[in-house]
């Protein structure tokens, strides 16, 4: 009982989650709330709990708060420069320069949602950001297929597939960012260890949505004529929701010089190279800086500042104040030791490495299911696996290092793309409420958009049955070394079997 009672925080942050998220909830409930206010609101249940349970002080429960809110110092940094760079590749033309060298080459409904797919995943990982790219991508792709009598459908799953492709690739996603400071493990290395199988699955879900759309017509049509049949009412929404997607579409329209890619391909090929996170940010940010300034997206320096405090303003208004909160929760909760039932039941379960960390991958679906919300699983589920990886393998540090990269991969992976298959998740409600705004003609539903996104289905389960059946080592540098510390496994499962 007392156990259940520690771990009762998780539950009050998960129902109020799930009460904001899902709209019969809210409806039912008659609330609705933020993750900034009901961070706040667990944290402070979860130090009562802490206090009746193991009669910490409050001056110490503080410090333990605020101690594991400063491990996560550099991680604040590191999004503050990602949401610069963000708004600085949306405005440069850096993110129109990737929709126009593809759309350059003709596009027809046959080939529209594989497009669609592929410059969104493209676009968010210059961008860092799914919710941008798919208010940036569908007004394009979606009435592009309209006007070429494509499937709309098909099309808006295939761009909410790709604008969350970024998020667990991308060197400035707070998703990639976040998790990466949890599991203590450098972004460049999340890049280096994960590229074969991101790609793999890019490739065959790009072939499934060819397939699916073999039967339709291939005439072809600009994307500048896509533009152009965006109805006003559309350009109002963006206005309101997303002014920077308004000024690439204008971009998009008008052209921008193909060299202004230029900046995304330097930030891919510094991470590869090692440079450190915040060098490969810099390198992003002040080469679209003075692209732009000679081709003239970026008029003046004053623009630029202007997009960098711009930045840095949205990344303090939001994702940084909520990781303090959560940050201070997660404190709170390994200081009374409230996970410790999971952890247990995890080992039990497993009878080697592999099955885990398979179940570290389901644990972390199942908290993406329970609290609605990828970045609340991130920051909760995410330190639980931490702990359980660190507290039952053992072995060289290069190795243990490739399962904290795994479970870094779970973490924003199984979060992202995950959302895609929960038809109450907070990521398919804001993708359905934005393509319904842009494209009324359509009834989109949840059923259509989880049944046709091939990239969600193809990243949950291709990175679950690799794991479980160790056909991970089949990929270049993806595989982890079970053999090292199968012993180490079935000690830890004696003793979890005793406790």
């Amino acid at each position: 009982m007392k156990s259940f009672f520690k771990l009762s925080p998780v539950f009050v942050l998960a129902g109020l989650m799930m009460i904001s998220n899902i709209p019969t909830l809210s409806n039912l409930f008659g609330f609705k709330l933020d993750v900034l206010i009901i961070a706040p609101i667990a944290t402070v249940y979860a130090a009562i709990v802490a206090k009746l349970t193991t009669r910490t002080t409050v001056d110490r429960l503080i410090d333990v708060a605020v101690h594991n809110v400063s491990s996560m110092q550099l991680v604040f940094f590191i999004l503050m420069l990602a949401y610069a760079m963000a708004e600085i590749f949306m405005v440069s033309g850096v993110g129109a320069s990737i929709i126009n060298i593809s759309i350059s080459l003709g596009l027809s409904a046959r080939t529209a949602a594989m497009a669609s797919f592929l410059v969104s995943a493209l676009l968010s990982v210059a961008t860092g950001t799914s919710w941008g790219t798919f208010a940036s991508c569908a007004p394009i792709f979606l009435w592009l297929t309209h006007i070429l009598g494509g499937n709309v459908a098909i099309t808006m799953s295939a761009v909410a597939g790709g604008s969350c492709f970024g998020d667990n690739l991308g060197l400035i996603s707070d998703c990639t960012v976040v998790s990466s400071g949890i599991h203590r493990v450098e972004i460049t290395d999340r890049l280096r260890n994960q590229w074969a199988w991101a790609m793999s699955g890019l490739v065959i879900a790009a072939a499934l949505f060819f397939i699916v759309s073999l039967g339709l017509p291939t005439h072809t049509v600009t994307g500048e004529e896509a533009v152009r049949a965006i109805p006003e009412s559309v350009w109002e929404s963006l206005k309101a929701e997303r002014p920077t997607a308004v000024s690439l579409l204008e971009q998009v329209k008008t052209g921008v010089p193909v060299v202004m890619i230029l900046p995304l391909l330097l930030v891919i090929i510094t991470a590869f190279l090692k440079v450190p996170t915040l060098l490969c940010l810099g390198a992003g940010i002040f080469s679209a800086y003075g692209m732009g300034l000679i081709v003239g997206t970026i008029p003046t320096t004053a623009t630029f500042l202007s997009l960098m405090q711009v930045g840095f303003s949205s990344a303090g208004s939001w994702v940084i104040i909520m990781m303090m909160w959560v940050g201070a929760f997660g404190g709170i909760m390994a200081r009374m030791d409230a996970f410790r039932p999971l952890a247990k039941l995890t080992v039990k379960l497993s009878r080697n490495s592999k099955q885990l960390m398979f179940w570290n991958g389901v644990l972390s679906f199942l908290g993406n299911a329970a609290l609605a919300d990828e970045m609340a699983q991130i920051v909760t589920v995410g330190p639980i696996i931490r702990d359980v990886t660190d507290e039952t393998l053992e072995g060289a540090e290069p190795d243990l290092y490739k399962f904290r990269l795994r479970n870094a991969t779970f973490s924003s992976a199984l979060g992202v793309f995950g959302s895609q298959l929960l038809p109450w998740h907070v990521y398919i409600n804001f993708f359905l409420s934005i393509s319904s705004s842009i494209y009324p003609l359509y009834h989109f539903t949840f059923a259509e958009m989880i049944r046709y996104n091939y990239m969600a289905f193809v990243a949950v389960g291709s990175l679950l049955l690799l794991t479980f059946t160790g056909t991970d080592r089949f990929l270049p540098n993806f595989g982890l070394p079970h053999e090292r510390i199968t012993m180490v496994i079935k000690k830890n499962q004696e003793e979890a079997a005793e406790a």
